[in-house]
């Protein structure tokens, strides 16, 4: 748990459609909502057909970034979350937009999977809508993205996220705002097929209830009721009313509704589309829609990292025991991993980042879990799986850092490893890997009990001190260390024992 529990948080959302953000006072562990910006950036339809963001929706991405920093620059580390979603999941130049976003807003910015952003909206619905439901649907349209949930309580348990949003949709189908009946029905069937595999997973008669969680929701159940097409949320008899009258209309600058703003008005057939081809398809009569979605779950997970109920632990020790690691073992690396980051906290990477500790801990409990596919070259069936899985909690960042340290912890020892990763962790992740392996090799001979021994580090020079004889007395482990050695002096390191 940090030393010092901020007083506001804040969680940011880099939608393609619409950067959000939401700030929040914290006191005796309970949140109170004190401010919310939000922009339509539309940060999908600046991706050309090579998956290029243009400079024109960087430009004005960044001066709306640069609005949202200026309230959050001076915010402690561990008070702000910021994601980015699916057209920086697919964008080919993301990294050099995500750098200058970062600077702009004076905090790292971590893309998350279509799955991780499906289970992050339901748990922002969770806390917002009260409901007696045994089971809920929740239904997100984002820009390029829609997401689908099933599930209980707090706790999503099916998710789905699928490449269709009201920007691409609107700009794939109804080009130049053009609209017609022919367009419609190619939009909708395009809907239809997305969601064809999941009809039967996502169907009503799994829930109890359906809830809509995006702004484009809230457009199209706002219009229905002013409108008078329906008076109890979405329905599908009001979706049918809504669909005859824009088909009426040649153009999307001819839909006019007293709800419905002018800069969601070019998306707004698009939204529509994939709402009515939901309905149809998963045979849904009403839907209710709920004020809390991507971000209020930002900040609810925010908060369990905050007060030690991080939900990345959680899933560590739930796939360790999928995938039957030996946990003794484990725990005992992790033990002298700890034993060696309290002595080394001179290091940068462990001076006042607890984050480091974190992730070498999670490595301990993963970094076998390759067993399961084979014992030869299991490190690196380890960390294929952790950079590939979807791992609740862990943004792609989380699970490249990880994973570099599971490939890394045996064998040869490349620094070209970590040149992808994000700063400053590819500044960080050589020492913490070196860590890393010291402690496996310590423990090659499982469960044995750890020596008392010193550790210290010097630029790229690294001293263990043992106690006399121990060595000697421990020939395997000497051999070890030699060989190690050896590994790490062709990585331009030397280890002195």
């Amino acid at each position: 748990m940090p030393h010092v529990i901020p007083t506001n948080v804040a969680a940011v959302d880099l939608g393609s459609n619409s950067f959000h953000m939401i700030i929040c006072s914290l006191q005796d562990g309970k949140l109170q909502t004190i401010d919310r910006l939000k922009e339509m950036v539309r940060l999908a339809a600046g991706l050309d057909e090579n998956k290029t963001l243009d400079h024109a929706t960087q430009d004005k991405a960044l001066a709306c970034l640069e609005r949202f920093g200026q309230r959050i620059s001076n915010f402690p580390a561990n008070s702000v979350r910021i994601v980015g979603t699916n057209t920086l999941r697919q964008a080919r130049n993301a990294d050099q937009f995500i750098h200058k976003a970062e600077r702009a807003l004076g905090h790292p910015i971590h893309i998350i999977s279509g799955i991780e952003e499906a289970r992050l909206i339901y748990q922002g619905v969770a806390h917002s809508l009260a409901s007696t439901a045994n089971n809920r649907f929740v239904m997100d349209i984002g820009g390029s993205s829609t997401e689908y949930i099933i599930g209980q309580h707090d706790t999503a348990h099916t998710k789905e996220s699928l490449n269709m949003g009201c920007v691409t949709v609107s700009q794939n189908f109804f080009k130049n705002g053009h609209i017609s009946k022919k367009a419609f029905k190619k939009a909708t069937l395009f809907v239809e097929q997305q969601l064809e595999p999941f009809q039967d997973t996502f169907n009503s008669q799994h829930y109890d209830e359906a809830i809509g969680a995006s702004g484009s929701l809230k457009a199209i159940s706002n219009v229905l009721l002013t409108s008078g097409f329906s008076s109890n949320g979405i329905t599908l008899a009001g979706m049918e009313l809504l669909v005859a009258h824009l088909l009426t209309l040649d153009h999307v600058d001819k839909i006019h509704f007293p709800a419905l703003s002018i800069e969601r008005r070019p998306v707004f057939i698009g939204a529509v589309a994939i709402v009515y081809a939901t309905f149809k398809t998963l045979n849904i009569r009403q839907m209710t829609v709920s004020d809390g979605a991507l971000r209020e779950g930002l900040v609810h997970d925010l908060l369990g990292r905050i007060y030690d109920h991080d939900i990345r632990s959680q899933t560590s020790q739930t796939i360790a025991i999928r995938y039957h690691t030996d946990t003794r073992h484990a725990e005992q690396i992790k033990a002298t991993i700890r034993y060696m980051v309290e002595q080394l906290d001179d290091q940068i990477c462990f001076n006042d980042n607890p984050a480091s500790l974190q992730y070498l801990e999670w490595a301990a409990e993963l970094h076998e879990i390759g067993f399961e596919i084979a014992h030869s070259q299991y490190h690196k069936h380890s960390a294929y799986i952790i950079e590939n899985a979807d791992l609740a909690g862990f943004s792609k960042q989380d699970q490249m850092i990880l994973s570099s340290l599971v490939r890394s912890h045996r064998k040869k020892f490349s620094l070209s490893r970590f040149d992808d990763l994000p700063a400053p962790w590819r500044r960080f992740t050589p020492i913490m890997s070196i860590v890393f392996r010291l402690a496996t090799v310590l423990h090659r001979n499982r469960h044995s009990i750890r020596p008392d021994f010193t550790i210290s580090i010097e630029g790229t020079n690294i001293a263990l001190c043992f106690a006399e004889q121990w060595l000697e007395q421990s020939p395997l482990t000497q051999a070890d260390l030699k060989q190690e050695a050896q590994y790490l002096k062709e990585a331009r390191f030397n280890l002195s024992f």
